[in-house]
């Protein structure tokens, strides 16, 4: 290989090849010089501009220019993938596309991670090898121009985003730029509370656009069965697949074994029980309450509950109402809550609707037993209709604490709680999101 000395600035220095080489990202704009023949190879670098006449076999001078500079060699291409987030929370959605991210990143992928927004005196997340953006536009709508330009100028060969009301903006902002990067989009939510019928509400319009942009995409996915079979009483026939979500990391298996500062957590003579998520009403966590005060009649237990929300100092009340003081406690966000379930009893989760409960995996990666109600999606394919955890009615504190008795007196089995988190491991996800996208 041969180069020119100079070259003017933002461009590389012109290349002189000898042999076919593979491609590669590097760095801004370049223009290089085809010395042989041979037809383009798709994977490598997205074409800007091209010569007037230029056709799909190269010929011998014939120029290209990439967004970013160029390394020659045989060597095999690095792929780029982007990954959407409307927004960063310690919470589901975020977490599992970090996590999926981070996969992807550690194959050997470069991966460019953008959030719509980061609330103040919130720490956007860091991880190695990983680009991440904050567009801070908490609307998704205001991301439409910032994504298309973003996309225009990074050119991914593959995009990933999640959440309907982003995925539509997703979706028309790949169109918009003119890009070729394949796309896939995840829904998270039951599509009976995103959409509605009602002409002209909006809900009706994202329900509308969200047909026509889907169209766009590559591979539409749901992170669980359930909420497949949802969409399609909503939409009619879609092409949405269930992959579920990277749950089951090196990251959890690290953290899990962590040490908790908390006196109850040493104290092995009396069991506790743990709940995590959100407080907000769908969580239903004052049941999880009402069911340890009709446990603490014939045994003695505790409830420790993780997580901030609105309805905080309602649950308080609940507790000092029922005399609970000593017997639950609420302990508020923790950055951490999986060294928690690695010490707890029991995890109980009593909501009333979910998209695919990642806490219940969580739970029982780290060898704690779970107690589920069957709200609709996830629960119920997650334990097996029941296999792995008991499913209970939901709104029924009564039935709650009958179901946790049971699981008080039962001996865990560990190599069951494996077999159930089997779905949700790195290599199992990034498997199925490959073979989804044709790159297996």
């Amino acid at each position: 290989m041969r180069t020119s000395p100079r070259a003017p600035v933002g461009f590389a220095r012109t290349v002189m090849i000898s042999s076919r080489p593979s491609i590669r990202w590097a760095g801004p704009h370049c223009r290089a010089s085809i010395q042989t023949c041979g037809r383009f190879m798709k994977s490598g670098i997205p074409i800007r501009r091209r010569a007037p006449g230029m056709r799909r076999r190269w010929a011998v001078g014939d120029t290209f220019a990439a967004y970013k500079p160029i390394s020659l060699g045989v060597q095999k291409v690095t792929k780029a993938i982007c990954f959407f987030t409307a927004r960063y929370s310690v919470s589901g959605v975020p977490l599992a596309q970090l996590r999926l991210a981070k996969a992807f990143r550690e194959r050997g992928y470069r991966v460019d991670f953008v959030f719509g927004y980061v609330p103040p005196g919130v720490d956007a997340p860091k991880s190695g090898g990983i680009s991440i953006y904050d567009f801070g536009q908490p609307r998704a709508v205001n991301l439409l121009i910032p994504i298309t330009r973003f996309i225009r100028d990074t050119r991914p060969d593959v995009i990933f985003s999640a959440e309907d009301h982003l995925n539509a903006v997703v979706a028309f902002a790949t169109y918009l730029s003119g890009s070729r990067a394949k796309l896939s989009v995840s829904s998270r939510v039951t599509p009976y509370e995103a959409y509605s019928n009602v002409p002209f509400s909006k809900r009706w319009v994202l329900k509308q656009l969200s047909r026509l942009l889907w169209q766009r995409a590559d591979v539409l996915t749901c992170v669980s069965k359930d909420m497949v079979g949802q969409y399609r009483n909503v939409f009619g026939q879609t092409r949405h697949r269930t992959i579920y979500n990277v749950i089951v990391d090196d990251d959890l298996h690290r953290k899990k074994n962590e040490s908790v500062d908390h006196p109850w957590f040493a104290d092995t003579d009396v069991p506790l029980i743990v709940s995590a998520g959100r407080l907000a009403p769908e969580k239903r966590f004052a049941d999880v309450i009402a069911a340890v005060k009709i446990i603490n009649d014939s045994r003695f237990a505790r409830l420790v509950i993780l997580g901030d929300g609105p309805l905080r100092e309602e649950l308080q009340a609940l507790i000092d109402r029922l005399e609970l003081a000593d017997r639950a406690q609420l302990l508020g966000f923790q950055s951490n809550p999986l060294k928690y379930f690695q010490k707890a009893r029991l995890f109980v989760l009593a909501s009333c609707v979910e998209g695919l409960p990642n806490v219940l995996v969580e739970a029982m990666a780290c060898g704690c037993p779970v107690v589920s109600t069957n709200c609709p999606t996830g629960p119920r394919e997650v334990l097996k209709d029941g296999e792995f955890g008991e499913l209970v009615p939901v709104g029924s504190p009564q039935a709650l604490a009958r179901a946790i008795l049971r699981a008080l007196e039962t001996k865990p089995k560990a190599d069951k709680l494996q077999e159930a988190v089997r779905p949700f491991t790195t290599d199992e996800v990034v498997a199925r999101h490959l073979a989804a996208l044709g790159l297996a």
